[in-house]
């Protein structure tokens, strides 16, 4: 645990150890505050350690930060090494939360060529009947990778249902009504914004549905 000159908690280490391609990588987080004088009233951050227990370089500002900082809401960044391979479930391990509160970002698109965006828990898989019903369309089906920057502005491992090229209809699983925290992607691999429920739904413009 470590202490700042005023004598309060400042934060302390934290490993993580994932299991890639049959070995074990070592995660080191060190979780601690900024001092009150520098930090924005929107945001908490919290300082990064790679691997090999080096501090990483402050976290830097995304689309997704930009958008919900220009909509007065709050939020926490969280930056990890930037690993395009990792799945959502190891990401949230990497942040030390039950895959429940962390959602991932789907793109698709319907029968009639209007795309739309489903946000669900990473562990779950995206039902593509109840996603039509949702929507209203007689077929859903993900868009092809190669797609996915043209029309987002995003990339794979990285996309946000906040700050999009283009505003699409977005469908927001339900069991996020019950929950205080969600986490998505900041918009850029290696980094997640953690915020409320509600201001999720405000700041990416979510229809909550049954789409798991």
């Amino acid at each position: 645990m470590f202490f700042n000159e005023a004598g309060y908690k400042s934060g302390c280490f934290s490993l993580f150890l994932l299991k890639r391609n049959g070995f074990y990588r070592k995660y080191w987080f060190f979780i601690g505050n900024r001092s009150k004088s520098d930090a924005n009233p929107l945001v908490r951050e919290k300082t990064r350690f790679n691997e090999a227990g080096h501090q990483m370089k402050k976290p830097e500002k995304t689309n997704v930060m930009r958008v919900l900082e220009s909509k007065k809401i709050r939020y926490t960044a969280h930056e990890y090494e930037p690993d395009a391979t990792l799945t959502g479930v190891q990401i949230a391990a990497i942040l030390g939360e039950d895959t429940s509160n962390v959602f991932k970002t789907l793109v698709t698109q319907g029968k009639s060529g209007q795309h739309y965006v489903f946000v669900i828990p990473v562990h779950a898989e995206l039902d593509l009947k109840k996603a039509a019903k949702a929507s209203g369309e007689k077929s859903i089906e993900m868009i092809k990778q190669k797609e996915l920057l043209p029309l987002t502005g995003y990339v794979h491992g990285g996309c946000s249902p906040i700050g999009m090229k283009k505003q699409f209809p977005t469908f927001l699983h339900i069991t996020a009504e019950n929950l205080e925290k969600i986490y998505v992607s900041a918009g850029k691999v290696g980094f997640q914004v953690e915020l409320s429920p509600v201001d999720l739904i405000n700041a990416a413009g979510c229809v909550s549905a049954d789409i798991v």
